[in-house]
């Protein structure tokens, strides 16, 4: 039975916003309630002396953004929570999109004072996508912002969510005196000390009652009746099995710097968030509690330790216990392996663990076997879906710049392109390489991490083109095939699989091949199997 109450006490999401929006710092807190650090660090504030935990890279600390997904695990009243912080920042989309295919639920940060941005429009799309339960925190309320009511009309709007307030707050910015619970019926109180006890709350179960009006005044607490009145009458009541379906979205309000409204949020969360969902795979739908393991590897991160060059493999485990050195099935490779020090993370710390549970996140040392997508199993052909790589929006060529070094330069450039980072494009005319990246930004982070973990140098080269396509042909030894080969000579690269990729120069030669070439497919994702 051990194995059954393992599933149930875990619950693995992803946090996730557009930039700026508190995201790393709500991680941190949660994190410091979890009593897993003692002082928690935001990403950038000349108050707070120590950088956030989850952004380890060296480029993270200096801009004051996350690069990377970090994976952090703490447990709470009983529960096993495993976060994964994800970048905000659109240059980075790609490897959120990847992570959101490891977790089971989200919660969706959003600024009191720009409400719900571009970025989190397009998450918020692939989480309704895939029906993922999502609970919303609209932070910064110890700032001047829009106003409640406008907020979450904003968010039904724009993101197209159905949401239920199961917190509000007693004014705002200047005027913030704290927030009423509705979940559990009481007031805390907002010191805008971050320091002072953080279970300070007081039980109210009646809001006529002249306490409210000592502790936070007679204006504010009328404000609050109407507005409860009002919250009461709008909104439906909150129900879990609409939650669960994708239907419903619970919001919150706080202030992550202060500590304020998190642990609301979590309570909350732990009780109502979703244990390890079942996952679909090619084959079939496989369910958390079957016997036999697997779990497929949703990233790849090189040089964890930069000492040692070492790659993890990032594995969301779906089903069955994951033992140490037990031999496992690679099912690309058709060949088992085995691991002798599976890692549990917490930001870089890690520690070896001897079975690991579904919902939980594993890393597997990585000597180049993995890629992203890959499926281990105890011996079944399972192939998890939905981890594509997407048509990049920038091309550059990637130049040596220094001679001596281009052993290391082709080292780093493979393990960054496998960790995902961006995509490798070669040229079949003269074998030249070519990035292809999803933000611009990407092109810096490649260009620090082959120089200071690598020891190579690079520089880029502006190229021309509008979009990659991966070419699908029926028949290669077709003429209308091989005219195509001949004509678009000059466009043609090959991807990392060896997959034949046209990098289209402009919309309109892409519209005249797609007219000219008519038995050929051409795609924006690399799945297209």
């Amino acid at each position: 039975m051990t194995f059954i109450k393992e599933i149930n006490r875990r619950r693995t999401f992803g946090i996730i916003s557009h930039p700026d929006a508190g995201k790393t710092t709500l991680t941190e807190k949660l994190l410091l309630f979890g009593g897993a650090i003692q002082e928690a660090g935001a990403v950038k504030s000349n108050k707070i002396k120590k950088g956030a935990t989850s952004d380890f890279m060296e480029i993270e600390r200096q801009r004051g953004i996350s690069v990377a997904t970090s994976v952090l695990a703490f447990e709470y009243d009983g529960i096993k929570i495993n976060i994964l912080d994800t970048p905000g920042h659109k240059d980075f989309a790609e490897d959120t999109f990847r992570t959101l295919t490891a977790v089971d639920s989200v919660i969706v940060v959003i600024d009191v004072a720009k409400g719900v941005e571009e970025q989190t429009e397009k998450l918020v799309e692939v989480c309704r996508m895939r029906n993922i339960p999502m609970i919303v925190f609209i932070n910064k309320m110890d700032r001047e912002g829009k106003d409640a009511f406008d907020l979450l009309d904003e968010i039904e709007q724009k993101l197209g969510l159905k949401v239920v307030p199961l917190s509000y707050p007693i004014g705002m910015g200047y005027n913030f005196k704290g927030i009423y619970n509705i979940w559990e019926k009481n007031v805390n109180l907002f010191s805008g000390d971050s320091r002072k006890d953080i279970e300070d709350t007081i039980e109210i179960s009646d809001l006529s009652s002249p306490e409210l009006d000592n502790l936070v005044g007679e204006e504010a607490a009328n404000t609050l009746r109407e507005e409860i009145e009002l919250v009461e009458g709008i909104y439906p009541k909150f129900s879990k099995e609409e939650y669960l379906d994708g239907n419903q979205q619970p919001v919150f309000f706080g202030s992550a710097l202060n500590n304020f409204g998190v642990r609301e949020l979590l309570d909350c969360f732990v009780e109502i968030a979703p244990k390890p969902r079942p996952k679909q795979s090619e084959e079939r739908l496989v369910k958390p509690d079957e016997n036999k393991f697997s779990g497929f590897v949703f990233k790849i991160h090189a040089n964890m330790d930069p000492n040692h060059r070492n790659r993890l493999a990032f594995v969301k485990i779906v089903s069955g216990e994951f033992k140490r050195n037990t031999p496992y099935l690679h099912v690309r490779h058709n060949k088992k392996v085995k691991f002798s020090s599976p890692n549990a993370f917490f930001a870089e710390k890690k520690e070896i663990v001897d079975i690991s549970y579904p919902g939980d996140i594993v890393g597997l040392q990585d000597t180049g076997t993995f890629k992203i997508g890959d499926t281990l199993t105890e011996g079944e052909v399972l192939n998890y879906k939905g981890v594509p790589s997407f048509s990049p929006e920038h091309f550059r060529y990637i130049n040596n710049a220094d001679p001596l070094k281009s052993k290391q330069l082709f080292k780093g450039i493979d393990q960054l392109m496998d960790e995902g980072v961006a995509q490798l494009f070669t040229l079949e005319l003269n074998g030249r390489k070519v990035i292809g990246t999803v933000g611009a930004l990407q092109y810096e982070v490649i260009q620090y991490r082959l120089e200071h973990e690598y020891g190579a140098k690079c520089t880029y080269e502006n190229l021309n083109v509008h979009k990659a396509c991966w070419i699908e042909t029926e028949d290669e030894k077709s003429e209308e095939f091989k005219e195509f080969i001949r004509v678009k000579q000059r466009f043609l690269a090959k991807d990392k699989r060896d997959q034949l990729v046209f990098l289209a120069d402009s919309p309109f030669s892409l519209q005249m091949s797609q007219q000219k070439y008519s038995s050929l497919k051409f795609h924006f994702v690399s799945e297209f199997k």
